[in-house]
């Protein structure tokens, strides 16, 4: 299909993981009588970021994927021909856990899962005392709608991870989200950091042709401490913003995007074509301070 009408949730959570649920599933409706084809929900979209704090009461969030989440959402999606993008907390075995995002067709088949690959460890995002590094690689899932390139939050800040999820086929990049800024920051301070966060996300789009989709929460999480800023966003495979979410509210909407453009900037932009492929080698190093 040269034309997809993708939908964005973006919402706040609360600490009951079926209330979550719920919501985003009654969500996933409005987007699809708006006329999404593919709706993408955000990071760990069934319950409050946890990562704020260590709390080994926190794994009991956690569930199998596939599993009770990607079963009720999979109802969802043959119902209304939707394929859904689903961001979880996944117990993999006792004592492992990912950040995983499934990924449901239009016919309500589980299509796979995405772990996410790159793990933080920052004050209130620490993650790495939940979540095992990714070790399915880079992942595209050929849906009825188009070929989609999933990647999580942090993700979002390494080229390297689009440019493989791109060169394995990707026709769109999500990226499920969950970033906030610390209410101690002044307002210049928060302004760079969410146009640094949307620039590098664009920035994915020029470099490998392709459209992004970036959908984020709202809302305090922390005690008041942390507030998720929202501003979901959706680009044109040349970074053109199409969607730009508030900072504030919740926002239920379709955008749609012409694949058909990523032939077109490819050809008058030929990044991929003029790849040094043979000079690359050196990026397989954590730093170049030897020779």
């Amino acid at each position: 299909m040269s034309k997809v009408k993708v939908g964005t949730v973006q919402m706040s959570c609360v600490a009951d993981k079926a209330s979550n649920l719920t919501k985003a599933i009654e969500k996933v409706k409005e987007a699809a009588a708006k006329g999404a084809q593919i709706v993408c929900l955000q990071e760990l979209f069934t319950s409050l970021y946890f990562c704020d704090v260590e709390d080994y009461d926190n794994f009991e969030l956690a569930e199998a994927i596939p599993g009770p989440s990607t079963d009720a959402l999979s109802e969802v999606a043959k119902e209304l021909g939707v394929v859904i993008i689903a961001s979880l907390f996944e117990k993999r075995a006792q004592g492992l856990y990912h950040n995983t995002t499934a990924v449901i067709d239009a016919d309500g088949t589980y299509l796979g899962k995405y772990r996410k690959m790159h793990i933080p460890d920052d004050p209130a995002f620490y993650e790495k005392f939940y979540f095992t590094p990714g070790d399915l690689g880079y992942k595209v899932f050929k849906t009825k709608f188009a070929a989609i390139g999933v990647l999580i939050c942090w993700d979002q800040w390494y080229p390297e991870a689009s440019r493989i999820t791109a060169l394995k086929g990707a026709e769109i990049m999500f990226y499920p989200t969950a970033i906030g800024w610390d209410t101690t920051q002044d307002e210049e301070t928060n302004k760079d950091q969410y146009n640094a966060w949307q620039t590098i996300q664009r920035s994915h789009a020029v470099a490998n042709g392709v459209p992004v989709v970036s959908v984020n929460r709202v809302g305090f999480e922390q005690e008041g401490a942390m507030k998720f800023w929202g501003g979901s966003f959706v680009t044109n495979a040349q970074g053109k913003l199409l969607y730009l979410g508030s900072h504030d509210q919740e926002e239920v909407v379709v955008t749609e995007l012409d694949l058909n453009e990523s032939d077109y900037f490819r050809k008058h932009w030929p990044f991929l074509r003029d790849r040094r492929i043979d000079s690359y080698q050196p990026i397989t190093k954590r730093f170049l301070d030897e020779e």
